[in-house]
C-alpha cells in the first residue's frame, strides 16, 4: 500500500506481499469468519478488472447495499478484499477495482505520469471514464441501486474516492478515506454539489511516514470548511489499516449504509 514518493525497493516489497495475498485471498475470505463463507470471483470488466465478493444468499436486485474499496499505489484489487468478512460478512456485497496503470510492472496505480508508472497511450480513456464504466458494470451485475453504495479507499485510493465520490452524492451514500488525502490540486478541479450531506470517514496514522498525518488533518479541515459531516480519527500506527480503525469503521458503515437484514 504505497502513496507519494516510492522507491523501486518499496514497490518490490509491496508487490511481493500483494502476490502472496493474491494466492491465498480465497482462503482468507472463507476462513476469516468461522462458519460463514463469502463467495468471491475475479471479473474481467470492460473498463477495469475487479474482485466481487458476495455474502451468503446473495441475489442480484434484492436490495443489497454495496461497498466499493479502492487500493493504493503499488497494490492491486486483491489488496483490500480480505476486509470484506471483517467489515460485515453477511450484510453487504463488495467490489474491489484494479488500478489501470502498471506501477514498476509489479503493482497498479490510479495516477498516470508519475515515476514508475507506465506511459498512457494518446487517446486512452481518462481515469474518470474508466471508473465510471466500472461502477456502471458493477451496478448492472449486482442490481444495487445508486445511492445504496459506500465508496472508500486506502492511500492513493482515498484520493480517488474523494475525486470521484464527492461530485456524485446521488450514487454514493458515504465515503471512506483511509490514510489518504485530498491534495490542493484535486480540490481545485473537483466540482462540489450544492448539497453536501455525504458522511465522510477519514482516518490516519500519527506515525505515517508515507503520507504524513498533517495531510489527513488538512483533508479533514477542507471537508469541514466545505460543509461536509466528517468523522475523523487518528491512530498510533504507520501507513496501514489497524484493528482499532476497523472497530471504528464498522459502526460508521452500519449507520451510514445499513446492512441488509
Amino acid at each position: 500500500m504505497l502513496y507519494g514518493n516510492t522507491t523501486r525497493w518499496q514497490a518490490q516489497r509491496t508487490a511481493s506481499r500483494v502476490v502472496l495475498f493474491a494466492k491465498h485471498w480465497h482462503y482468507l475470505l472463507r476462513s476469516r469468519v468461522k462458519g460463514i463463507a463469502m463467495e468471491s470471483q475475479v471479473v474481467e470488466g470492460k473498463s477495469l478488472p475487479y474482485v466481487l465478493v458476495k455474502p451468503p444468499g446473495f441475489t442480484p436486485g434484492a436490495g443489497w447495499p454495496l461497498v466499493v474499496l479502492v487500493h493504493g499505489r503499488g497494490a492491486s484489487m486483491y489488496d483490500l478484499a480480505g476486509l470484506a468478512p471483517v467489515f460485515d460478512q453477511s450484510g453487504y456485497v463488495y467490489a474491489f477495482p484494479n488500478g489501470p496503470y502498471s506501477f514498476y510492472g509489479m503493482g497498479q496505480s490510479w495516477v498516470a505520469g508519475q515515476p514508475g508508472v507506465e506511459p498512457v497511450p494518446e487517446g486512452a480513456p481518462t481515469i474518470t471514464e474508466l471508473f465510471q464504466g466500472f461502477m456502471e458494470e458493477v451496478i448492472a451485475q449486482t442490481g444495487v441501486e445508486p445511492g445504496n453504495i459506500v465508496l472508500g479507499g486506502f492511500s492513493q485510493g482515498g484520493g480517488v474516492t474523494l475525486r470521484f465520490g464527492l461530485p456524485r452524492p446521488e450514487t454514493f451514500k458515504g465515503l471512506m478515506v483511509l490514510s489518504g488525502a485530498f491534495r490542493e490540486s484535486d480540490q481545485q478541479i473537483v466540482e462540489l454539489p450544492a448539497e453536501r450531506t455525504q458522511p465522510i470517514f477519514v482516518a490516519h496514522g500519527t506515525s505515517d511516514a508515507v503520507l504524513e498525518v498533517a495531510m489527513g488533518r488538512s483533508t479533514k479541515a477542507y471537508l469541514e470548511r466545505e460543509g461536509y459531516p466528517v468523522s475523523y480519527h487518528e491512530y498510533p500506527m504507520a501507513h496501514e489499516i489497524s484493528p482499532a480503525e476497523i472497530r471504528d469503521i464498522v459502526p460508521w458503515l452500519h449507520e451510514t449504509l445499513p446492512s441488509k437484514q
